[in-house]
């Protein structure tokens, strides 16, 4: 499965808990792989829907999972059309051959639910979005939801490694089409919602609770 593999290229299962060996790229050192696949390892292999957040005041975590199961009650899963290796910036990712409605507005709703459990954001954490550098659009959804790459701005993506410098690319293109060719260019079940939690800042996350999706196999992993 899609998220057994990507555990097995990141070294770290966030579903388990398991610390997993360093894979071996051909032309690459394993210190590099282990560097290159830093961010990802600590954040764990998932799509993030809605960026992570404190509760607000006066919000308590049985208020947000009865909101969570409730919303997966009433949302049917679906499959993306086709997912493939490729490429946001300089960052390798599992993402969507092409943009699909059916997939934003899934996603627009589960910013929108959960957004009146959100905590504001604290002027330094405003700053690390560097506001300036963001559109009018980006400022505007930093401002309303935390974060900047919602709504339209939003893709899709379940990220394989952090910024890959040009020259070492091509041998991280090999081995993720290698590992993951059997497992793209095909469609992709959107059956849960999970919450991963950091337990305290710089902390791995872990995959805390997983809300199946109405018409969704409960014993099926999801990774996203």
């Amino acid at each position: 499965m899609l998220t057994e593999a990507a555990a097995q290229w990141l070294g770290r299962n966030a579903f388990t808990g398991e610390m997993l060996p360093t894979p071996a790229v051909e032309g690459l050192s394993v210190e590099t792989i282990h560097a290159l696949t830093a961010d990802p390892r600590r954040y764990g292999f998932h799509a993030t829907l809605k960026a992570p957040f404190g509760l607000g005041e006066g919000k308590t975590e049985a208020e947000f999972l009865d909101a969570i199961e409730g919303f997966t009650a009433a949302t049917p899963a679906f499959a993306i059309p086709n997912v493939i290796v490729g490429q946001i910036g300089r960052f390798f990712a599992i993402v969507p051959d092409q943009v699909y409605p059916e997939l934003q507005d899934f996603t627009a709703g589960v910013v929108e639910a959960f957004e009146p459990f959100r905590a504001p954001l604290s002027d330094a954490d405003i700053a690390r979005r560097k506001p300036d550098a963001l559109s009018e659009k980006q400022r505007e959804y930093l401002f309303r939801y935390g974060y900047p790459y919602v709504m339209e701005e939003f893709r899709f993506h379940m990220t394989l490694s952090g910024q890959v410098p040009p020259d070492q690319a091509p041998a991280i293109r090999a081995a993720l089409d290698a590992r993951f060719g059997a497992l793209t260019n095909r469609p992709l079940a959107i059956d849960a919602l999970s919450i991963f939690v950091e337990p305290e800042r710089g902390a791995d996350f872990i995959a805390y609770r997983r809300f199946p999706l109405t018409g969704a196999l409960k014993n099926r992993k999801t990774a996203s």
